[in-house]
């Protein structure tokens, strides 16, 4: 199993104009992206094959898109479809293509051909259900970040008062690692939400939580409070080895109170995802000079799973015969 053969966000359709290419990079690849004349879009290498311009700095035309530098037009496909120094283009030339599908209201790339299906967004447009959507740029790798994601005892010092106050409380939780797919089912867990526990769980009622790891870059976290629902999903993009953009989406089931609360829940989402850009910047900074060794405790047996899988995956193995399930651990927060 190759990192390159799964489906990776390269933007949002809202950023996709018709007439305007895009550049992303994701694994250190150059992208254009651009939409043919049928809507659809297409996904080439960065380059031009003329003289190495980027295609992105170019215009699209009749659903192809133009190098800036000498007017060599491209198909959707990569072909090259007009020379305009030339009287007809000749011998046939193709730029590199990539597999792009547009799903969930974002588009997908897939690198290198591989047997897999793009990620399915939870709740996306399901009725009762909203959707708040963020991008950030992380300086750390995926592996940090999907960590830090789904890490419980890090909120209580890195977001104290808005998302977890400080308590001493005992959690337990199950931990099952099953095809590329890490699971953590908490347990005993108490309504300890921060300044926003009045607005989440204001009956005081059990809380449901569980939090996921889904290869190779991709976590959800599901919170339940009597008949609310809550999910955060962050699919995390690899720019290059040492900076990771992330997509969010908040998406949630108030019942009447969806509209009233999205203000809340964006300012409270972003302003955790501002304090967690900081302290992985700050891990970051500090494994670039010492090196990435960790000292483990217990509870972080959810880390060492996910970096199991992204172990195999990055040295080309096949992840899915990882299976282990710890029936219970414990820890305070």
């Amino acid at each position: 199993m190759n990192v390159n053969q799964f489906w990776y966000i390269a933007c949002e359709s809202r950023q996709l104009k018709p007439l305007k290419p895009f550049a992303t990079t994701i694994l250190d690849e150059w992208i254009v992206l651009f939409r043919d004349d049928s809507g659809k879009v297409a996904a080439l290498q960065d380059r031009c094959l003329h003289r190495a311009a980027r295609l992105s700095t170019g215009n699209v035309k009749d659903g192809k898109i133009i190098c800036p530098y000498h007017g060599w037009t491209y198909s959707s496909t990569g072909d090259v479809v007009q020379i305009p120094s030339e009287t007809e283009v000749g011998r046939k030339r193709c730029s590199v293509r990539y597999n792009v599908i547009e799903q969930d209201d974002y588009i997908y790339v897939q690198l290198k051909e591989g047997d897999v299906v793009p990620f399915k967004m939870p709740h996306y447009k399901d009725r009762g259900y909203t959707t708040i959507r963020l991008q950030n740029t992380f300086e750390n790798t995926v592996t940090n970040c999907v960590e830090n994601f789904l890490d419980i005892p890090h909120t209580t010092y890195v977001h104290p008062t808005i998302f977890r106050n400080a308590k001493r409380q005992k959690m337990g939780a199950t931990v099952e690692r099953k095809k590329g797919h890490v699971k953590v089912t908490y347990l005993d867990e108490k309504s300890d939400f921060g300044i926003f526990s009045w607005f989440l769980n204001p009956k005081n009622e059990n809380v449901g939580h569980t939090d996921e790891y889904f290869m190779p870059n991709i976590s959800t976290v599901n919170y339940w409070f009597g008949k609310k629902h809550f999910i955060i999903t962050s699919q995390s993009i690899p720019v290059d080895t040492k900076t990771t953009l992330v997509y969010t989406d908040l998406t949630y089931n108030y019942g009447i109170w969806n509209w009233i609360s999205r203000p809340i829940i964006r300012w409270q989402g972003q302003t955790i995802i501002d304090q967690d850009i900081v302290i992985l910047r700050n891990q970051s900074e500090t494994i670039r000079k010492y090196g990435q060794q960790f000292q483990n405790s217990p509870c972080d047996i959810i880390h060492t799973f996910i970096e199991s899988i992204r172990s195999e995956i990055e040295n080309g193995r096949d992840p899915l015969a990882l299976t282990e399930k710890m029936e219970r651990i414990e820890f305070w927060v």
